[in-house]
């Protein structure tokens, strides 16, 4: 007999698109303030556990490590229990990781709690893949043909927590002792655990209701075996090995940036830390041009076109002279290219996975960057160590990975943008 009929879609009305992409902003400001917070925090931390420069590096990687197995671990469960719980869980992680820093006792503990914080990274794979389904099923048509654009004012949340992680620590650190750190921690539980209040407000998205509904055999296998099948394969790899390339070069030019503008070019730590804030504004207004003109052109050619011209850009940047404005003017708009394809990116990984394994692709694809972030580091630590200077060791490690990055998209698939 035939197989039954899939479950219609259900049209999400457009109240219920505003109230979930507000609050699927405020969220991902409060994950990203959160995973921020530590790196902000670690030198307070280490001068309080009376850790060196080189030990504080090792508990930190040893965070990446957690972390990335948190992330891998996210996607399979938000494909299993739901697009809305999977947001609360991830929002209540964010809550939990800040409380529980605040109680650590040593590097054992830190690392471990601080590895609940891939919750608080995950959140912005789980809300791309939420807010792309409800965008799908619109009921207003121009939401979903221009769902890169909108989805592209939600990303604006990731340079705007950390613009508001390095706030806060400023404004508390007007109150507090540099030992007080964990105050901060605490104060930072608030936000969280009312915004996974707020999470509760979100409707279930129409597509994983329908797959639930469906009940058909598919369904019922594993999602992490689904994104290794053949006709999700290519797409697998490209966006994994484009995540792990691509986080090289963010850890060398975005978390790094103060330490190449710095050793790399001789400027001094003011104008250096004024240049990275600048950095952020300028990362939102990436994240709107990458997801408008993802809308009109296939999206994996917009990312890998973005990379390569980030790639031109601090190339020049490293090679051309120390003068403020061209280095402004370059790594400006190094970072323009660099960091504004991750709203188009979030979106294309929407697009590339059937519904029963969307999140687990997605959420597999983004746990590669922090491997991606270890290995950046590792060579930088290496290169120098060798006697390299910043400059070169930056333009071989962070040019090199964002130029590779940008070259292995155009392997993606093209996607039909109405199978979500």
């Amino acid at each position: 007999m035939p197989a039954p009929a899939a479950p219609a879609v259900e049209k999400v009305p457009s109240r219920d698109i505003r109230r979930s992409t507000i609050i699927g902003w405020v969220a991902g400001i409060v994950a990203v303030y959160d995973f921020i917070l530590f790196g902000t925090l670690l030198p307070r931390i280490s001068a309080t556990f009376g850790w060196s420069e080189s030990h504080a590096l090792l508990i930190s990687t040893l965070v990446s490590v957690g972390t990335a197995v948190v992330l891998f671990a996210i996607g399979p469960i938000v494909d299993r229990i739901g697009r809305r719980r999977g947001m609360i869980a991830t929002v209540t992680g964010t809550a939990i990781a800040s409380a529980a820093t605040a109680a650590a006792s040593g590097a054992g503990t830190l690392v471990a709690v601080r590895s609940i914080s891939g919750l608080s990274l995950s959140e912005q794979s789980v809300n791309a893949t939420y807010l792309n389904e409800l965008y799908n099923a619109a009921e207003d048509p121009r939401v979903t043909k221009h769902r890169g654009f909108v989805f592209s004012m939600v990303q604006t949340a990731w340079p705007l927590g950390a613009l508001a992680a390095a706030g806060f620590v400023a404004l508390v650190s007007l109150f507090l002792q540099p030992d007080q750190w964990r105050w901060t921690f605490l104060l930072a539980t608030i936000p969280a655990v009312l915004v996974a209040l707020l999470c509760r407000r979100l409707r279930e998205s129409p597509q994983f209701l329908a797959q639930k509904a469906g009940r058909v055999a598919k369904e019922r296998s594993a999602p992490f075996a689904m994104i290794f099948r053949r006709d999700q394969l290519r797409n697998t790899l490209v966006l994994a090995f484009g995540w792990l390339t691509n986080w090289m070069a963010i850890q060398t030019f975005s978390v790094l940036g103060t330490t190449v503008l710095e050793s790399g070019k001789g400027f001094s730590a003011t104008n250096s830390l004024l240049m990275v804030v600048a950095s952020n504004l300028v990362a939102a207004l990436g994240y709107l041009a990458h997801g408008w003109l993802g809308d009109r052109f296939p999206r994996h050619r917009v990312i890998g076109v973005g990379w390569i011209i980030a790639t031109a850009m601090f190339v020049l940047m490293l090679v051309g002279p120390s003068n403020a404005a061209f280095v402004l003017v370059t790594y400006m708009i190094g970072l323009f290219f660099l960091l504004g394809p991750y709203a188009t990116i979030l979106v294309y990984q929407s697009e590339c996975y059937a519904t029963e394994c969307r999140a687990t692709g997605g959420a597999f694809a983004f746990a590669m960057s922090q491997p991606g972030a270890i290995l950046g580091g590792l060579l930088l630590s290496v290169f120098t160590g060798i006697g390299w200077g910043y400059g070169n060791a930056a333009m071989v490690v962070g040019a090199g990975a964002c130029l590779v990055s940008g070259l292995v998209m155009f392997a993606g698939r093209t996607v039909t943008r109405q199978a979500v």
